[in-house]
């Protein structure tokens, strides 16, 4: 039986079916609006709430818009806010936070993306009513608009602040400043950059040229990474099941600074290893994998959530090592008290050096929990340094480019242990500070990180 519909009816199946068409965008932008506001309201970790946010949507394209929406509204929030500071008549109340970043993703839509500007303020302004905010839909189509006609000039307003400049706060350009300061431009430059994607090559499997050659297989376009014999950069990131040989243990993801690690901490076969604070475990593997016959390798962190990260890792990669939950600070909990030969203490940070990688850093740092970080940084060396034998090395790590948090923290620990001696990295990489060596953000393609090492005397 055909069923014949008026034109009416016909006109209502349309409008429903447009609708489902572009609900796939609106959704997207609803839930980037929530996710970042418990960011920047709340100040939880993207890493920690944009996984939700991701499962909440069913289309590939909504998933990719959703990320691409969140880093890059991060990324530049500083510059966007100063922005949208000027095209606001009054600042919005705290409960509406969720609106104020649904504004600052369409000004990054606007500024930033290829989106056409009609699709981006249209769909901008749909999404209000994904977050509950209808009677926001004028103020939002207004906003916008009115950034669409005055680009140039507001645009222009901002460059008179540092902060908004170079989208990154206040009290950190005037750190970098002071401790860098024939670097700090290109350190903000480098922090608002999109950051290479970079693997690790299990050369227990194959070698860097023949996994180059696997990847060429699979027409993926890729060169080895500088000063990295197990690195490899390819040229546009993928998702992790379509690297060849992932699910296999042939490689992992790594960033090439990351990659410096094992093999500064120079371990031989038959020691004893410690990884402190090692989740999620990539330097933990690496060190298995440059180093098969070692004696053992103890790997421990606080949180038992990211201990289940190191489990996963070595399983895919076949590796094996003693796994524990136990506070740094406090080895007496977890230490059966025979010592280390080697120690890599990767300790907690401010995860400067890495800001291309989590702009969420820039909203969540502040000077007050940097002085936390550094008296923890300081618990933990202390407490770590018996653990090493006579004769032993320990490296220690940050991904910081603070000083406080790298050469003067060790200048500290050597100036009240005289059995530690520093031992000098010659390499043709970074930078020689006081204490230690510096790479910085962008250099030769690698994160911002810091090494030094240290040899117990008797």
């Amino acid at each position: 039986m055909r069923l014949i519909l008026s034109r009416r009816m016909r006109c209502m199946v349309y409008a429903l079916d447009a609708d489902s068409a572009i609900s796939t965008p609106r959704m997207a932008r609803g839930q980037v609006a929530r996710t970042l506001a418990r960011v920047v309201a709340e100040g939880h970790s993207l890493t920690d709430v944009l996984p939700p946010g991701l499962q909440a949507l069913n289309d590939p394209r909504q998933r990719a818009l959703l990320q691409e929406l969140a880093f890059g509204t991060l990324r530049w929030y500083y510059r966007l806010d100063a922005i949208l500071a000027q095209l606001l008549k009054k600042p919005l109340k705290q409960r509406d936070s969720d609106l104020r970043c649904l504004l600052l993703a369409g000004l990054y839509q606007l500024s930033h993306m290829a989106v056409p500007s009609r699709v981006a303020i249209n769909e901008t302004v749909q999404a209000t009513r994904e977050i509950g905010k209808e009677w926001a839909t004028g103020l939002v189509n207004a906003v916008l608009r009115t950034y669409q006609r005055q680009s140039a000039q507001l645009e222009a307003a901002v460059e008179q602040s540092l902060q908004a400049r170079y989208a990154h706060p206040g009290w950190l350009i005037t750190r970098l400043q002071a401790d860098w300061p024939d670097d700090w431009e290109s350190i903000l430059q480098s922090g608002n950059q999109r950051p290479p994607f970079c693997l690790r090559v299990n050369l227990q499997q194959l070698a860097c040229d023949e996994y180059l050659a696997l990847l060429q297989q699979h027409g993926i376009d890729a060169q080895p990474l500088p000063h990295c014999p197990q690195g490899v950069v390819l040229e546009s990131p993928l998702p992790v099941d379509a690297l060849p040989g992932f699910a296999d243990g042939r490689v992992s993801v790594q960033d090439g600074a990351a990659q410096q690690a094992a093999g500064l901490l120079d371990a031989k076969a038959g020691q004893c290893v410690l990884d402190a604070c090692a989740a999620p475990g990539g330097k933990t593997a690496h060190i298995l994998e440059s180093v098969p016959g070692l004696g053992s390798l103890t790997a421990v962190d606080i949180s038992a959530r990211r201990l289940r990260l190191i489990d996963a890792n070595l399983s895919r990669l076949g590796l094996h090592a003693c796994v524990v939950q136990g506070d740094a600070a406090d080895p007496d909990g977890w230490w059966d008290g025979r010592p280390f030969e080697r120690i890599l203490l990767d300790v907690p940070c401010s995860a400067t050096g890495v800001i291309r990688r989590h702009p969420d850093i820039k909203l969540l740092r502040t000077p007050e929990g940097i002085r936390s970080l550094v008296s923890t940084q300081r618990q933990i060396l202390y407490a770590i340094w018996p653990l090493l034998s006579t004769g032993g090395m320990l490296l220690y790590t940050t991904c910081s480019v603070l000083a406080d948090e790298n050469e003067r923290q060790i200048g500290r620990f050597l100036s009240g242990h005289p059995d530690a001696t520093e031992v000098e990295i010659e390499v043709p990489w970074g930078r020689r500070c006081t204490h230690g060596r510096q790479i910085l953000p962008g250099e030769d393609q690698m994160d911002g990180f810091y090494f030094a090492c240290m040899r117990k005397r008797s």
